[in-house]
């Protein structure tokens, strides 16, 4: 079943979601599994004398402009990756849209698949759940009963509710820095609407995971055509916020290019910071399905690792 299928209730019955993740993988990632991540956890050990006839792609040029001689970079490869997936579950994260997932169960879904993956490569995997707080979070760990305790939390959330809890990432950034300390991948499933949208706080946290050495790969999470687009009917209509109960009443049509601006410009800053700090930024829209945004990632993973 592609993901372009999937719908609420597919994923609301119990053992439905372990199931869906392992057809998916099977699926529309199939060639992926094997090694979309290789790579990660390998540590510079030491320089060998370069040999005539050998690949020349771990030669080290800044060595041999110093010495005048050739030599290989020589590294060892962890037993196996560690990640550590954080999904924002605040308020605005849960909004519903008419037989779609809510941005909440679109994040989910996709670290359901991240899940399996990982499992498949007998890798290591936790989870981290927070609003303005962190409401659950797990060790990183790589046995089956582990990923079984992972999944029933994964469940658990998809019928999660919240009234007016805003988000606080920098919070749990920091958290993760302090909790997680051996050299891991961090994903973040979030759609950044945080109150007051501090941006500085929330790069200083991610500073913090980056410093530690930690890999960053941020899941920019968003109902397209409500949230970017502002597709909606051009009748007066009454908007609330999710996360404060502020409400406006407004005629969208008034106000849909300078929101479009406003967001589109929101956007572009958060992407072009994390480029700064070569943070995978991947945008991830909810209404075009979760393979439009994770095959393509992968495809990315899989050309960095050849």
């Amino acid at each position: 079943m592609k993901n372009s299928t999937i719908r609420p209730e597919d994923l609301l019955n119990t053992g439905n979601l372990d199931l869906l993740a392992k057809k998916a993988v099977e699926g529309f990632i199939t060639g992926f599994h094997k090694s979309p991540f290789h790579g990660f956890s390998v540590e510079f050990a030491e320089h060998r004398q370069y040999n005539a006839g050998e690949s020349t792609k771990n030669i080290d040029w800044k060595l041999y402009g110093r010495t005048d001689k050739l030599y290989n970079k020589r590294f060892e490869e962890e037993t196996n990756l560690r990640c550590q997936i954080l999904i924002d579950v605040s308020t605005s994260m849960q909004i519903t849209h008419q037989n779609e997932l809510s941005k909440l169960q679109f994040s989910v879904w996709t670290a359901a698949i991240f899940l399996q993956l990982l499992k498949k490569q007998r890798d290591a995997s936790g989870l981290c759940f927070f609003d303005q707080e962190i409401k659950d979070y797990t060790k990183i760990a790589s046995s089956g009963r582990h990923y079984r305790e992972l999944t029933h939390q994964l469940e658990h959330y998809l019928t999660y509710t919240s009234q007016q809890k805003n988000t606080d990432i920098a919070n749990a950034l920091h958290t993760i820095a302090a909790q997680v300390h051996r050299r891991s991948m961090v994903v973040l499933f979030t759609d950044f609407f945080e109150k007051g949208r501090d941006l500085h706080q929330l790069f200083d946290a991610i500073k913090h995971l980056k410093h530690n050495k930690h890999e960053v790969i941020i899941f920019h999470t968003l109902h397209y055509s409500s949230e970017v687009k502002f597709d909606y009917s051009n009748v007066p209509m009454t908007f609330e916020d999710a996360e404060t109960g502020e409400k406006i009443k407004l005629q969208p049509a008034e106000v849909k290019e300078h929101y479009i601006d406003a967001i589109s410009s929101y956007q572009a800053e958060i992407k072009s910071k994390l480029n700064q700090y070569k943070i995978d930024y991947v945008a991830a829209n909810t209404t075009a399905g979760v393979e439009s945004a994770l095959v393509p990632f992968l495809l990315k993973r899989k050309r960095m690792t050849r």
